[in-house]
């Protein structure tokens, strides 16, 4: 995707200027590199700020900070990239954006976004599920043929089968730099739910018995006390008796 984006330069840098910049309804930028620059690596700076509504548009659409921008300043159209930007976490307006020119002769790298197409046949035949291990990947490509997704065709896959990048369609426009090994997509089983199985061996805890009422028991000590109590207790009545009379 092509875009256009109106930037005009700023007097100076500093967070004072970029308040100011705010404050009259722009977005503060850098402008890096020369005319011939190949990459967000050059030296030159100019202090820019462009149009809100516009860089949103660019930064929402499909192809994000991989679209090749037309900024026009003071006269001249640079083709740019965007190198790096900043959101209120918040408003979520931007507050801050760099870019850089490039050379529409020179390579240059870019993260790329994964789109799958299909559904695999480990899915819908063995009722596996399609796991993401990467989002994207790392491309070399001209400037003018970046694109805005690579599309992976997941519909053969089977249940543990998956593709990597060495599997990707190869392309004239670019080509992946990304390590050909890494997993892109693969198809897994559920993970079921854990249950806890009988270990081998063990010896199963016997029920819980309700506990008897305990038992006192007296020892000969206690019965010999027992015994001269109720002996005092019947001489004691036996006395009683004997004044009554």
């Amino acid at each position: 995707m092509d875009a256009t984006l109106e930037a005009i330069t700023r007097d100076t840098f500093g967070k004072n200027e970029a308040r100011r910049t705010r404050r009259e309804g722009k977005v503060p930028g850098v402008l890096y590199g020369g005319a011939g620059a190949g990459g967000p690596g050059g030296k030159d700076a100019t202090a820019i700020s462009v149009e809100p509504k516009a860089l949103l548009k660019i930064l929402h659409s499909e192809s994000g900070v991989n679209t090749l921008i037309s900024l026009k300043l003071g006269g001249a159209d640079s083709k740019v990239l965007v190198k790096e930007y900043q959101l209120d976490p918040v408003t979520h307006q931007v507050l801050h954006a760099d870019f850089y020119r490039v050379a529409m002769d020179r390579l240059l790298q870019r993260r790329i976004p994964i789109v799958v197409k299909g559904t695999p046949q480990g899915v819908k035949q063995q009722g596996g599920l399609l796991e993401f291990i990467r989002r994207e990947i790392e491309i070399e490509c001209l400037p003018a043929d970046i694109p805005e997704h690579v599309e992976v065709d997941v519909s053969e896959l089977m249940l543990h089968q998956g593709i990597r990048v060495r599997d990707l369609a190869v392309s004239e426009k670019w080509k992946p730099i990304s390590d050909p090994e890494m997993m892109i997509v693969h198809v897994i089983l559920p993970k079921a739910e854990e249950v806890a199985a009988p270990v081998e061996g063990a010896v199963a805890a016997a029920p819980t018995v309700p506990a008897e009422p305990e038992v006192i028991k007296k020892g000969k000590k206690d019965e010999d006390e027992d015994a001269k109590d109720e002996k005092k207790a019947k001489d004691e009545k036996s006395e009683k008796s004997e004044k009554k009379k």
